[in-house]
């Protein structure tokens, strides 16, 4: 639904003077100053209701609508999941409407409407981020996204977030859309990721013995790849996954010269991860408590870093 918020930020902020900027159906004028007045775009409701359905909002959630216009996407949140949330617009009659839509649907008491920008808004409450905003709002918005807390879910009506890729992408039929002519809604779902690059590094018992393992990973967004180091070998690790602040990833190595096969999930924790460790092989079959630390620096979320970087010792 949402107000094209910050239209006026990117585009005068390039350009310095007023520009004319056509989104499908509406003309938006934008004027360089500190009150600028942008119409707004309605998300559909069926649109609305299919976001928060892709996105599984439930009563445990807190929703944060950016660019909130009349309100319909945190108050169906309350309405129909039992969420809580609030939303923020730029537009002082945006806010006024929202509020007395909340009111009118019996949610006061779960929802709230602020005039505010929403590049200094605290989004650290958020488990689910609703938006529709421009491609290039979106862009500039990516980096304050990435930052929140890993398994934050991120749902964008029609816009994308350019290279990283959407862990869900649906088009649908919206009937409402663009004043009643209907049209095609597409929806974008994000899990936010944890920041997992760089060396790993963790012991457990094997055959009796204490087994070394570091894990080299590279990161761009939720894809990543990496190799581990074992016994002065490296193997290139099976199926690597990241979803939210879980990881999982399998890796076949000789142990006592067999082949067994390691299977890993985790959760992240800052720098350390902590899960369950599966071993399957002819002579071995175990299932263990593993725990790793991340060795040196965070590597940046958005692009891959080489293996390469950081060599670490491992015999201790």
């Amino acid at each position: 639904m949402q107000y094209v918020t910050n239209l006026f930020r990117t585009t005068a902020r390039e350009l310095g003077r007023a520009t004319l900027v056509l989104v499908p159906g509406v003309f938006a004028t934008c004027a360089w100053a500190a009150e600028p007045s942008v119409p707004y775009v309605p998300t559909p409701q069926e649109v609305v209701e299919r976001m928060l359905q892709i996105a599984r909002v439930t009563a445990a959630d807190y929703v944060i609508d950016l660019g909130s216009g009349d309100g319909r996407i945190v108050i169906t949140a309350a309405k129909k999941h039992g969420a809580r949330g609030f939303g923020v617009d730029l537009n002082p009659e945006r806010i006024s409407e929202a509020n007395a839509n909340a009111k009118k649907a019996g949610v006061i008491d779960k929802v709230a409407f602020y005039q505010r920008d929403l590049f200094v808004t605290d989004l650290s409450e958020a488990t689910v981020i609703t938006m529709y905003l421009l491609p290039r709002v979106n862009l500039e918005l990516r980096p304050k996204l990435l930052d929140l807390k890993p398994g934050t879910r991120l749902v964008s009506h029609d816009f994308s977030m350019d290279d990283w890729k959407p862990d869900a992408h649906v088009q649908m039929e919206a009937k409402e859309k663009y004043g009643g002519s209907g049209g095609k809604s597409d929806i974008y779902f994000w899990v936010v990721p944890a920041k997992v690059g760089g060396v790993w590094q963790w012991e457990i018992p094997v055959s009796g013995k204490r087994q070394g393992y570091e894990v080299a990973l590279a990161q761009k967004f939720q894809t990543i790849s990496g190799s581990v180091k074992m016994a002065g070998r490296n193997v290139s690790l099976q199926n690597p996954r990241l979803r939210g602040d879980h990881i999982s990833f399998t890796f076949t190595a000789q142990v006592n010269g067999e082949a067994v096969k390691h299977e890993f999930t985790g959760k992240i924790e800052g720098e350390t991860i902590a899960g369950v460790a599966r071993l399957s092989g002819g002579r071995i079959q175990a299932q263990l408590d593993w725990s790793a630390r991340r060795a040196g620096k965070t590597a940046r979320i958005g692009a891959a870093a080489p293996f390469a970087s950081v060599v670490l010792d491992t015999s201790r």
